[in-house]
C-alpha cells in the first residue's frame, strides 16, 4: 500500500488535526518522499515511518509539536537540516538503519535544541573511529546516542515511563493491581471458610463431648440411686428377718 492511501487510512473518518500519533510502517513511497502528510497535522507528536522507502525528507511539512521521528530503515543518507526547520521540538530521532556514512551527515541535527536521544545503529557512520565522541561532541544537547548516554548508561525505557504515568492518573497498571488485591481477598476468603468450618467442627466436637459427659452423668447418678434402692430393700428384709 503507497503510503498516501495509508495515510488516509490511519484517519479513520477523523481530521488530521485530530491525530497525536501517526504509524505508517511498511507502506510505500513511490518516489523516495513523503506523500501525504501535510501542515493539517498540527497536533503530531509521534511519527513513525519505518522502512517506507524514503531518500529525502525534502516535502516533510511543518510539524510543529512533534517530539518522536521514527525513521530507521530507509535511504537517507542527507537532508537532515529539514528536520530543524519542519520538526524544531523533536527529542527523540531514529536514524538507525540508513546510509549515513559521515559526522557531516548529522551536523544539520545541531539545531535540533530539543534533541535528547538519538539512534544511528547499522548506519555506516558507526563504523568510524571515536564515532560516539565525535557525535557528543557535534551535538552537545543529545544525552542517549543508541540508546545508552556517554558514562554507557542505558537510556529509560519510554514504554515504561508511559506506563508509569497511567499508573500515576489511575489507569492501566492500576487496575490491574486492584485485580491482584481482589484475587488476594479471594484467597484470604477461602481459607477464612476453611478456618470457619475447622472452628465450627471444634464446636460440635465439644458439643457432642459434654453430651456424653451429660449422659456419663445422669447414667451415674441412676447406677447409684439403683444401688441405694436395693440397700434399702435389704435393709427391710433385715427387719423381717429379726421381726
Amino acid at each position: 500500500m503507497d503510503m498516501k492511501k495509508r495515510i488516509n487510512l490511519e484517519l479513520r473518518n477523523r481530521s488530521p488535526a485530530e491525530i497525536a500519533e501517526l504509524v505508517v510502517d511498511n507502506s510505500r513511497s513511490a518516489d523516495g518522499e513523503v506523500e501525504g502528510l501535510t501542515d493539517a497535522f498540527t497536533e503530531l507528536e509521534f511519527l513513525s515511518m519505518v522502512n517506507v522507502g524514503l531518500s529525502s525528507l525534502a516535502k516533510l511539512p511543518s510539524l510543529p509539536k512533534l517530539r518522536k521521528l521514527e525513521l530507521s530503515d530507509n535511504n537517507l543518507s542527507g537532508s537532515l537540516e529539514t528536520l530543524s526547520e519542519k520538526c524544531p521540538n523533536l527529542t527523540y530521532l531514529n536514524l538507525s538503519g540508513n546510509k549515513i556514512k559521515e559526522l557531516s551527515n548529522v551536523e544539520a541535527l545541531q539545531n535540533l535544541k530539543s534533541l535528547q536521544s538519538l539512534d544511528l545503529f547499522n548506519c555506516e557512520i558507526t563504523s568510524l573511529e571515536d564515532y560516539r565522541e565525535s557525535v557528543f561532541e557535534l551535538l552537545p544537547q543529545v544525552t542517549y546516542l543508541d540508546g545508552f548516554d556517554q558514562e554507557d548508561n542505558e537510556a529509560p525505557d519510554s514504554e515504561a515511563e508511559d506506563e508509569d504515568e497511567d499508573g500515576e492518573d489511575g489507569a492501566g497498571p492500576t487496575g490491574e493491581y486492584d485485580e491482584e488485591d481482589d484475587e488476594e481477598e479471594d484467597e484470604d476468603g477461602s481459607e477464612g471458610g476453611e478456618v470457619g468450618l475447622s472452628f465450627q467442627d471444634e464446636e460440635d466436637d465439644e458439643d457432642d463431648y459434654a453430651e456424653e459427659e451429660e449422659e456419663e452423668d445422669q447414667a451415674g447418678v441412676q447406677g447409684q440411686k439403683r444401688k441405694r434402692d436395693a440397700d434399702d430393700e435389704g435393709e427391710d428384709d433385715d427387719d423381717d428377718e429379726d421381726d
